[in-house]
């Protein structure tokens, strides 16, 4: 087995369990990850990749567990389905794409209010995602209030909503074209080896949300393409995946403890 950044070696520390919780008249599903020592912790939304809330979305939640907080992934395919065989690319890329953005923006809000109203949280509350996810962190942290931070990891089709469209129903506003209106800090993260998103894509999204007056980070990590922190996947890059995490770790402990 690949060594892991944040591995959880002690299980006896926290505490995970699958959940529902609110938003707006529907009952949304997800994994919601905690120190199992009572105290008051802040609160990070995980967003998962175009697989869906799989295993190792729930392993991420629990490493931030593991390390102070509490760490909800939400189900955003919970109403109409994930993908049938999250292997398969040609089931995963149409469900992805018919997510509306504005549902999407929805459930993220009610995941953040339901770590604040957890007991003991804290006010702060996070967000981080990984390939689609990615574009939803950046999608959430440019369109509400409720989010202190945000890691947006690889984020694809943040330019376009599709390969073929600029925009679609699902998606009618490209991403980057809401970064002027980012309500809060973000970090970029880019793969150098990595084409959706392209690097040349990180000048334009540190351009454009820096104008929001937010403070931006980017950062191109060398030997590393799409998803090099997915260590399920051949993907995963082990060296600058440690670097990652130290970076996640560092950039939430300073805008959310």
């Amino acid at each position: 087995m690949a060594n892991i950044p944040g591995a959880v070696t002690d299980p006896s520390r926290i505490k995970g369990a699958e959940i529902h919780f609110k938003s707006g008249t529907d009952s949304i599903p997800g994994y919601l990850a905690q120190p199992a020592q009572p105290g008051n912790y802040p609160g990070i939304v995980v967003i998962h990749e175009a697989f869906g809330l799989v295993d190792h979305i729930r392993d991420i939640a629990r490493r931030f567990a593991n390390i102070g907080y509490n760490a909800l992934a939400p189900d955003l395919y919970a109403r109409a389905g994930g993908p049938t065989d999250p292997n398969d690319i040609n089931t995963v890329m149409p469900v992805m794409f018919a997510l509306p953005d504005a549902q999407a923006v929805r459930d993220l809000e009610a995941a953040a209010t339901h770590l604040r109203g957890l007991p003991g949280a804290t006010p702060k509350v996070g967000a981080i995602g990984f390939c689609s996810g990615g574009r939803h962190t950046l999608l959430f942290a440019c369109s509400s209030s409720m989010v202190n931070a945000a890691i947006d990891c690889w984020g694809g089709f943040i330019h376009r909503a599709t390969p073929d469209a600029e925009t679609t129903a699902s998606r009618p506003t490209p991403v980057l074209d809401l970064a002027k209106n980012l309500h809060c800090p973000l970090f970029g993260v880019f793969g150098e080896e990595d084409q959706n998103p392209s690097v040349t894509l990180e000048p334009e999204l540190k351009q454009r949300a820096a104008a929001s007056g937010q403070p931006v980070t980017t950062k191109i990590y060398k030997d590393a393409g799409h998803a090099f922190l997915a260590d399920y996947r051949p993907s995963y890059r082990e060296t600058p995946a440690f670097e990652l995490w130290t970076d996640i770790t560092d950039y939430f402990g300073r805008h959310l403890k």
